[in-house]
């Protein structure tokens, strides 16, 4: 039986499902199954994918799904509420990772800084090419191009992963 473009098919005695509702149950199932492989691509490409932008792709998404669900069978507001919820706190936590990562860069550059003057051991290259422990007095501290902390001993240039040990 036809109906307003749709296909009606019996489902039980006193009711009856249309392909259009079943073709919008399909769109829902597909839906979901593009958000979750969307993301797993966005996680396999870029670690660092800030949540704003996942959340500004959930929205687009969200949006489209919105334009074209069946008034019959809209979404589900406690579901669609959770999902937000969800990112709001990835957000948080990207924020916190963020906010320690500053941190620990601090404090690694104020140590750096606290070994100038102190004499310090590392293993470094001789003369002969064979790796041996050295020591010297931490002249000078600067981040390279990378930013990374380095010190200089002497002759050397290290990392603050290289100290061995730290003398006054």
């Amino acid at each position: 039986m036809w109906h307003n473009n749709c296909f009606l098919l019996p489902v039980a005695r006193t009711s009856m499902v249309s392909s259009c509702d079943r073709q919008h149950r399909d769109l829902k199932r597909n839906f979901v199954f593009c958000l979750l492989k969307k993301v797993e691509v966005m996680d396999s490409l870029s670690a660092t994918s800030s949540a704003s932008n996942i959340q500004m792709d959930y929205m687009k998404l969200l949006i489209t799904q919105l334009q074209n669900q069946n008034p019959l069978e809209p979404l589900d507001n406690n579901e669609m509420a959770s999902q937000l919820a969800q990112f709001s706190q990835l957000q948080q936590l990207e924020s916190m990772n963020e906010s320690f990562s500053q941190a620990l860069a601090t404090a690694e550059l104020t140590y750096a800084n606290s070994l100038l003057g102190k004499q310090v051991s590392f293993i470094a290259e001789t003369e002969t090419g064979t790796a041996d422990i050295t020591s010297g007095i931490v002249e000078q501290v600067y981040n390279n191009v990378e930013g990374e902390i380095c010190l200089i001993v002497g002759n050397h240039m290290l990392g603050l992963g290289d100290v061995i040990s730290v003398n006054n």
